[in-house]
């Protein structure tokens, strides 16, 4: 070993933190890698109606494209243990920013719908482990005394990409197309993977890995066809009428069977794909779960919010993202704040006040109508954004908290695969519930439009006395009663978001302190 090389050991043997500019600029590239993947799951919320009319597709059609991405990185996530310790962490996170970047690329030179969605799957299972793997990293080029710092940015990055990505996605849809969400990837991707491979590279060469670790070939199979044909089923489930379709009846027999085969699986396999033993661990358990349950209020909001804005509310892209990104400004703030006091302050109480105020602001945006003011809803964002980063850190700092260094890698691909099917199932259910409840809402409304009605005979004189004749009159007022249909569906979305997001205060409480790495964790 040459002088080089024993200079980036630490006294236990393992590879040394990093100090100064070096440490700086590691952050950066590894906080952009996951920024820039995380990103690409909300980027295209705003631009779904626009994507919708040119592949003429229906808008909930199009949400596809948001849960294809999700749900295949979802399915890779819990690949990130293995191809760490078989190829390195490092290089593992070089080759998965560079493909992820292909992939993008692919997405923007899409001309059908069916081939935005292969695009879309490919980023989703190359671009999996970014995420886990950015968090390893960032663990590992901090001293232990300043992990805190390191994951509260990662998990800044966790929290501001969703609300930036509509701002993001609006500007571009509005100002060049729907193309460019996926081009500016393409340097931001090249740069991270890159700097990355420079700066960190030596430390695949200094922790080789398992390099004779097998691959679960059938846990991976099994994966696949149970979340795949689940994922199938919640999106097709309302397009096809449910248990009365049996196609619906067979991909929700497929799912059951291969996830139950799956469990077993993976519980006997000494190599697993996924360590499904971490769910013994008190702590894990409990912030995962936590993370899926949560993910699924956020995001689902996340998604409905910019949907119901631009199709009901006349907003452009660019307006509807704006709302939204209020959400990442006290993120923003308080996200570093948080991550460097984690160790200070119990992370039970710091989730449980994010949760409370989560929910808080989900019931008073519950009182939403049709004539709305941007401010209102705006600000309804800006309030959302500091239940939302209180809640994202102290899930990861408590199931991660008393696990040894060589379960970090497997954990955080776990915990993020459950944070991604949370995405994923959040979407795909509560675009299904916005959509159905509006029809719901749509015929009770309609119900009261009769010649028996004054209040509605009356409104439709005034119609005819503006010189509107029956049938544009008529049509006025279905298109009123349809927005006033999603409107209600988009209050009940966030009153069911809110309920699920205080049901956890409870659960969190379940944790046992300390929450903190194991002291087997010392490099």
């Amino acid at each position: 070993m040459n002088a080089t090389q024993a200079a980036n050991y630490s006294a236990a043997g393992q590879p040394a933190a990093l100090s100064g500019i070096k440490l700086v600029a590691a952050t950066l590239a590894l906080g952009m890698g996951s920024f820039m993947n995380i990103l690409d799951l909300t980027i295209v919320n705003v631009a779904v109606p626009t994507m919708a009319g040119d592949f003429a597709v229906s808008p909930t059609q199009a949400t596809w494209i948001i849960t294809s991405y999700s749900v295949a990185e979802a399915i890779m996530l819990p690949l990130a243990g293995y191809l760490a310790g078989r190829f390195g962490a490092v290089r593992s996170f070089v080759a998965a920013t560079l493909l992820f970047t292909l992939a993008s690329l692919l997405c923007a030179m899409s001309v059908t719908f069916s081939m935005l969605l292969a695009a879309r799957v490919l980023q989703g299972v190359f671009g999996a482990s970014m995420i886990p793997l950015s968090q390893t990293l960032l663990t590992a080029i901090y001293p232990p005394h300043k992990r805190g710092l390191a994951l509260g940015i990662w998990a800044m990055t966790t929290v501001i990409a969703p609300i930036v990505g509509p701002l993001a996605g609006g500007w571009l849809t509005d100002n060049t197309s729907w193309h460019w969400i996926f081009l500016v990837n393409l340097p931001v991707g090249l740069l991270v993977g890159i700097s990355v491979s420079l700066m960190l590279g030596h430390r695949d060469a200094l922790q080789p890995g398992k390099r004779d670790q097998k691959m679960d070939w059938v846990g991976l199979s099994l994966l696949i066809v149970g979340i795949g044909s689940l994922q199938i089923l919640l999106d097709k489930g309302n397009e096809l009428d449910w248990f009365n379709s049996a196609t619906i009846i067979t991909l929700a027999a497929l799912a059951a069977v291969a996830l139950l085969v799956f469990v077993v699986w993976e519980l006997d396999d000494p190599a697993p794909l996924v360590d499904l033993r971490l769910f013994t661990q008190r702590n894990f358990m409990v912030g995962t779960v936590c993370l899926l349950f949560g993910s699924m209020a956020f995001f689902g909001v996340v998604v409905i919010i910019p949907l119901w804005l631009q199709t009901f509310q006349g907003y452009t892209s660019l307006w509807a993202g704006k709302t939204v990104a209020f959400g990442g400004i006290l993120a923003f703030i308080m996200g570093p704040i948080i991550g460097a006091n984690i160790n200070r302050v119990d992370a039970r109480a710091i989730a449980t006040f994010g949760f409370i105020v989560f929910a808080l602001v989900g019931f008073w945006s519950a009182n939403f109508t049709p004539d709305i003011d941007y401010w209102s809803v705006a600000l309804s964002r800006l309030f959302m954004g500091i239940g939302i980063s209180c809640f994202f850190l102290p899930l990861v700092t408590i199931g991660l908290s008393g696990l040894p260094a060589e379960r970090i890698a497997a954990a955080s691909g776990l915990t993020n695969f459950m944070r991604n099917l949370g995405a994923s199932f959040g979407t795909a259910i509560t675009t299904w519930l916005w959509t159905s409840n509006a029809s719901e809402y749509h015929a009770r409304l309609v119900e009261n439009i009769h010649p028996y009605n004054p209040v509605a005979n009356d409104y439709l004189d005034q119609l005819h006395q503006l010189g509107m004749p029956d049938d544009t009159a008529y049509a006025y007022l279905e298109n009123m009663i349809t927005t006033q249909s999603y409107t209600l569906a988009t209050d009940q979305i966030l009153m069911i978001s809110a309920a699920l997001m205080l049901s956890l205060v409870t659960l969190i409480w379940w944790a046992k302190p300390p929450f903190v790495a194991s002291r087997g964790d010392a490099h």
